[in-house]
């Protein structure tokens, strides 16, 4: 049985509208429950929100019916939550048990001991967050921040850029990679004989430890540039002695694989994920013999960058100081209030491949969307040309030697006040980054679609908090200035 959230109040539990924030406090978390707590206190965002979490969550299974689980809402908390403190599920799990204005939040009372979370309920239950459902909530959150903003400018301008999002990975080589796939096919296959009482594999950790030695002293010869440096023969002696040594793990775990297919057939899904480590080690061995041995160039596009996570990148932006980023591209459109209207996750993508798709699909959602701006490195004679159709001002760089023509437009003062406030996008980057999105901890990408997706909806969120706690400062701020001023004249 899941519900959106409990209506039946229970004794000692304090209603979310009555939850108060202490505006002297600097911490992130009264901010963000400031914003969670406007969505709920406003009647139509809150009937928004609540339907569209009841029809997305789960939508087959039958709320009603079954044992209580997470209530929708706290889904949300948690997972906004999560993402604006840039946590992991140990702090959350540490926050959700024994913070207790975030508890009331959730729906608990004081006296409310028993209902504790458990650390594995917080993880299955925020990952019911797809990105599809937080696509549309966002949409929903934004609509409800600029009714806050209460200014009569109704036309929306953008700033579009891309930053990366990196993946928890390690730094990639061709060596330490066939290292980690054939350490877990050997792992994988040594628990799955024990499993099935055969010995095919008695000394799996002597032959770990086995591999290891000779990955580490190919890549000591490799790094070495001291006065005894091996030769380049003692080099390819040392990849060879590896390469084949791994050859003949991936050999042997083929023929255990074929025996254990034969003594438990059901038991398809561990083969399939150990043939996966397979064919990543039989690519290194490839690459690695191609690469070292007879000296050939390995294409770009036939590289891997992580064993576990399969979707990194990498990327050279010629930041000074970055080299190289391992992870993934996010494309992101800002509006002039701060609210991030649109994102995109750009898996092998450009900038100049997405600029004209990030403003229609911004536009789908919010149709007053009249101008953007950005970088040279969206621009392309097509995009000018798409996007000037779109919108009625496009503030994009063209690249190289511009005509009499192009340098007039570009030194109209619309133009160029433009350009100039579209360096303010960076902001919002260094937000993003800050709040969570400086590296995805979630796994493959699914999980980083939606780790990216609900980084921009507590982002957002965050942003409504901001404007309200603004507002009641300044509040507090006339209330105790016209307290001064009515004691003077009393005094008087």
């Amino acid at each position: 049985m899941r519900v959106v959230q409990n209506t039946q109040m229970e004794l000692g539990e304090i209603d979310v509208s009555q939850i108060k924030f202490d505006l002297r406090s600097r911490d992130d978390i009264p901010k963000i429950l400031c914003g969670l707590q406007h969505l709920y206190l406003n009647e139509a965002l809150r009937h928004k929100v609540f339907a569209l979490l009841a029809s997305k969550i789960a939508p087959r299974v039958d709320k009603h019916n079954g044992r209580p689980g997470m209530t929708l809402w706290s889904i949300l908390v948690c997972g906004v939550l999560r993402l604006d403190l840039n946590a992991d599920y140990d702090r959350l799990h540490e926050l959700v048990n024994q913070h207790r204005t975030l508890r009331e939040m959730l729906g608990h009372n004081l006296c409310d001991e028993d209902k504790k979370y458990a650390y594995q309920t917080l993880v299955d239950n925020v990952s019911l967050l797809t990105p599809e459902l937080l696509d549309q909530l966002n949409q929903i959150i934004v609509e409800g921040g600029h009714v806050l903003i209460k200014k009569d400018e109704r036309a929306l301008r953008g700033r579009c850029d891309s930053f990366v999002v990196e993946t928890d990975v390690h730094f990639p080589t061709d060596i330490n990679l066939l290292g980690d796939a054939l350490r877990k096919a050997i792992m994988l296959t040594a628990r799955w004989c024990e499993s099935q009482r055969l010995n095919y594999w008695r000394q799996y950790r002597y032959n770990l430890r086995q591999l290891k030695r000779l990955m580490r002293s190919a890549q000591s010869k490799k790094r070495r540039k001291t006065a005894d440096q091996p030769s380049n023969t003692q080099k390819i002696q040392a990849y060879q002695a590896y390469i084949d040594q791994a050859q003949y793990h991936v050999d042997k775990i083929q023929t255990t694989l074929t025996k254990l297919a034969a003594t438990a057939p059901t038991e398809l899904l561990q083969k399939i994920e150990i043939e996966g480590y397979l064919q990543h080690a039989k690519r290194q061995i490839d690459q690695i013999d191609r690469r070292f041995i007879k000296g050939e160039i390995i294409p770009h596009q036939e590289k891997v960058f992580s064993i576990f996570e399969p979707h990194t990148e990498w990327i050279s932006k010629g930041k000074a100081g970055v080299p190289v980023e391992l992870g993934v591209k996010v494309c992101i459109l800002e509006d002039q209030h701060q609210f991030i209207l649109h994102h995109h996750v750009m898996e092998r993508q450009t900038d100049d491949q997405i600029a004209v798709t990030m403003v229609t699909e911004a536009k789908k959602r919010f149709p007053m969307l009249n101008a953007c701006s950005f970088d040279k490195g969206f621009h392309s004679p097509a995009n000018q040309a798409e996007l000037a159709q779109h919108l009625d001002q496009v503030t994009l760089s063209k690249k190289g030697k511009l005509s009499k023509e192009r340098r007039a437009i570009e030194q109209t003062e619309e133009f160029v006040k433009a350009r100039r406030a579209h360096s303010a996008v960076e902001s919002a980057i260094n937000a993003l980054e800050v709040h969570g999105l400086d590296k995805c901890p979630d796994h493959g990408m699914g999980g980083f679609k939606r780790y990216v997706a609900l980084a921009i909806v507590a982002r957002n969120i965050r942003r409504i908090g901001d404007i309200l706690w603004q507002q009641d400062m300044e509040r507090e701020r006339k209330a105790i200035k016209r307290n001064l001023k009515l004691k003077h004249q009393q005094a008087a």
